[in-house]
């Protein structure tokens, strides 16, 4: 397993290249990333289960630890490159070799699938918890002068469709509202 975390290394050292793209200086890790998606599932998961929602707040919080493992090996491939490559299928085959010498290499993969194909409430909410983490880090870039961000907010839309906007309205409004109010400053 050493071989394992030495190369999960990676994640720390990989920065997201969307904001690479866009000039955003010093960007997040992908590492960052997941770990701010983590707590947001956490939070999330653990206020669902308090309404009453049946979710298991402690699978999807591993759903979210695992969901960007695939990028330690191939990177976090920029939007203009999925033209060309098949990044589920390239995503797939380096999680399952990556987690070939774990010690639940098939109970790990099934939980990065249920993130990938959405198929379980928890993988949804990972799925929603990842979208949500971009947009707040988003919002602080911008906050910090950059500009050029807005196709990120597209995503509004998909997290409004969601199971779990009823519940977390407040949260994805507030976001936009936040963006709006520093927009006029």
């Amino acid at each position: 397993m050493l071989e394992l975390f030495i190369e999960l290394g990676n994640l720390k050292k990989l920065k997201r290249t969307g904001w690479v793209l866009r000039g955003v200086p010093n960007p997040e890790s992908i590492a960052d990333h997941v770990f701010r998606t983590a707590l947001i599932t956490l939070f999330l998961a653990d206020e669902l289960k308090k309404r009453g929602v049946e979710i298991n707040p402690d699978k999807a919080l591993r759903i979210a630890l695992l969901h960007d493992i695939g990028e330690a090996r191939i990177t976090d491939i920029p939007q203009p490159a999925l033209k060309y490559v098949d990044k589920s299928e390239a995503e797939r085959k380096a999680v399952e070799d990556l987690l070939k010498t774990s010690p639940l290499p098939e109970e790990y993969y099934q939980l990065w699938l249920e993130y990938e194909e959405e198929s379980t409430v928890e993988g949804r909410l990972v799925r929603f918890a990842d979208k949500l983490e971009m947009l707040i880090q988003a919002l602080e870039y911008e906050s910090a002068g950059v500009s050029g961000l807005d196709e990120f907010w597209g995503v509004l839309e998909s997290l409004r469709k969601s199971e779990f906007y009823g519940h977390f309205k407040e949260i994805v409004d507030g976001l936009e509202d936040l963006r709006k109010q520093k927009r006029l400053l």
